[in-house]
């Protein structure tokens, strides 16, 4: 299989098979790998649709995090007020949605680890956990106890600290993966 980004859009070329299998944008890559591999999608009906539900909800509502709040308090080249306010309060109620998700369950959809997981922990977790545009402390983060324990719980899983590894350019150089091909190339 390769992973590659097209123009903006992540995009993968399973060659595994008789006939190459295209598949691009986050949510489509992983179901189709969470399909052909039997891992983090669940086959019972129900558990399945809310697993969906929360995919599909970070996919529409993570762009205004990260396209919103993210420019206007992160990277805009003049600090604009109203701007940042704006996002800052979308972005919170997305916060409070998922602390309150959260309180009945360890993970979005269910208690058991899933893809909708997967798709959101980049944007919301790392957000909480200050480690996307340092604004923990400006959004209160202190405030979403439930987001922040999933949030610290999937930063511990090693499947997770091995892929934050991968194309790092920053931190300690044995920290850094420049380019993964195999599995042994985590072991260096």
């Amino acid at each position: 299989m390769a992973l590659f980004l097209g123009e903006r859009s992540p995009a993968l070329l399973d060659r595994s098979g008789d006939t190459p299998v295209r598949v691009f944008e986050s949510a489509s890559i992983l179901v189709y790998l969470a399909e052909k591999f039997g891992e983090f999608l669940p086959e019972d009906t129900a558990a399945r649709a809310e697993t969906f539900n929360w995919l599909f909800w970070q996919m529409d509502a993570a762009p205004y995090v990260g396209g919103g709040f993210g420019h206007f308090y992160a990277y805009a080249p003049e600090k604009n007020e109203y701007a940042i306010n704006r996002f800052t309060m979308e972005t919170k109620r997305q916060l409070d949605v998922l602390n309150r998700q959260l309180a009945e369950r360890s993970y979005l959809a269910s208690d058991e680890y899933t893809i909708a997981d997967m798709a959101a922990w980049p944007w919301y977790g790392e957000l909480v956990r200050n480690n996307v545009y340092e604004a923990a402390e400006f959004l209160s983060a202190h405030e979403y106890p439930h987001l922040l324990r999933w949030a610290d719980d999937i930063a511990k899983r090693p499947a997770v600290m091995r892929g934050q590894r991968v194309n790092r350019v920053w931190g300690e150089e044995t920290s850094q993966v420049a380019e993964r091909h195999d599995a042994s190339d985590l072991e260096t």
